[in-house]
């Protein structure tokens, strides 16, 4: 691609801003546009859930000092929303009326939570968490004694539930499965969080479906499928995210689950790239598309992606990877699963420090280590090796796990 060029950048996120960041790097010399619907400049979001969430950490975990986005190449829009893409053109509509031409163009828009449309669920008090903004006004009405029921075990809603019950509010959690994570970690490994979460004083209601909310104006009590109705000041929703690809379906542009991508991270669209949340890609390790909601992946394919565009390897084939911290439970995960592996232990999980493995065909497929540190690295590299182990050396804590790595 010539240094005469414009690249656009659709979405001021963590993945659009490590892509700007890698042209840089990568000597691309033309004009970067990146254009984002919030005020801020790009900022990382696992933040937001935990110490900023809490109060412990009052500045904006931005990316990129300002004076980054103040390089002669780099116009950084912020609060501007880009509403049309036209590959026939290549050219996009800023705000309803901004016409932009581009050479190439990266859609790096991320997710959205997925709202509830049920009785009450308009009322006041009743909260998602995606922003930075939405961080800080939960982390301003938290206080001892605030009755907060948060929706949706996950990984955000575990999280927000944490952060909550440190900030001594009084915390329901809700979940339709019976354990907390149940669809990400499976049975037993929810069952630690489950303990986790009750050993700190949360009220953790499983196996329960929320029916709505009542209130008058501003939401009073949560509403269960058990017929239960509990008291609340303050809900927070996390029940999933959904891909923001509605400019890539009005453009054109396949969509399945996320925008679908090749290796190099171009769309069905030439000149059109997606990455991070969005970007449902192909994976070279894992011989198919898989899209992937957590911060190393959103940096790291912003950066391959734009590499991709300027006509060089991408030299993607990192194997996903994420972390959470709850309370004093911090924890690393590595590796991608598809529900049919068998989950073995190093370590006893009761004492809250154990390395969970998948493992099919006797090859590790993860790996999560809780409270356990700098083994993360060798798990990927086992993962990689694609190498049976013993299971019986995997779950020994007296072997070491690089002694399971193929010579």
């Amino acid at each position: 691609m010539g240094n005469d060029q414009r690249i656009v950048i659709v979405g001021a996120s963590l993945t659009g801003a490590k892509a700007a960041e890698a042209l840089l790097e990568s000597g691309f010399e033309g004009e970067i546009l990146m254009v984002g619907s919030e005020s801020e400049r790009p900022y990382e979001r696992p933040p937001l859930s935990k110490d900023y969430l809490r109060g412990e950490k009052t500045e904006v975990p931005y990316v990129h000092d300002a004076d980054f986005y103040e390089n002669d190449q780099i116009e950084l829009k912020t609060g501007a929303t880009v509403t049309a893409i036209d590959p026939d053109t290549n050219t996009i509509t800023v705000d309803g009326s901004e016409t932009v031409e581009y050479e190439s163009l990266l859609i790096a828009t991320g997710a959205e939570p997925r709202r509830l449309d049920l009785p009450g669920s308009d009322l006041e008090g009743i909260n998602y968490l995606r922003t930075v903004g939405e961080s800080k006004a939960l982390c301003d009405q938290f206080r001892d004694g605030l009755k907060v029921v948060v929706v949706g075990a996950g990984w955000i809603g575990s999280e927000v539930a944490a952060s909550a019950r440190q900030e001594g509010c009084e915390v329901t959690l809700i979940e339709p499965e019976e354990v907390p994570l149940s669809r990400a970690l499976g049975p037993k490994l929810g069952a630690f969080y489950r303990g986790v979460h009750l050993k700190q004083g949360v009220t953790f209601l499983g196996g329960t479906g929320v029916t709505g909310f009542t209130g008058d104006g501003k939401v009073e009590a949560v509403l269960t499928d058990g017929g239960d109705s509990i008291p609340a000041e303050l809900v927070v929703v996390g029940v999933g995210v959904i891909p923001r690809t509605e400019l890539a379906e009005a453009a054109g542009i396949d969509v399945d689950n996320g925008i679908l991508v090749d290796e190099t991270f171009l769309s069905s669209s030439p000149g059109i790239y997606a990455a991070g949340d969005v970007a449902n890609a192909w994976h070279p390790f894992y011989g198919r598309r898989i899209r992937v909601e957590h911060w190393a992946n959103a940096r790291r394919q912003g950066a391959a992606a734009a590499r991709s565009i300027l006509g060089l390897d991408p030299d993607f084939d990192e194997v996903p990877y994420f972390f959470s911290d709850q309370y004093d439970v911090g924890m690393e995960y590595v590796g991608y699963t598809d529900g049919s592996e068998e989950v073995v232990f190093r370590g006893d999980v009761e004492s809250g420090e154990f390395i969970a493995f998948w493992v099919k065909e006797g090859k590790v497929s993860a790996g999560m280590n809780v409270n356990v540190w700098d083994v993360s690295e060798t798990i990927r590299d086992l993962i990689k090796a694609e190498f049976p182990v013993s299971q019986t050396d995997l779950t020994n804590p007296d072997v070491s796990l690089e002694s399971l790595l193929p010579d």
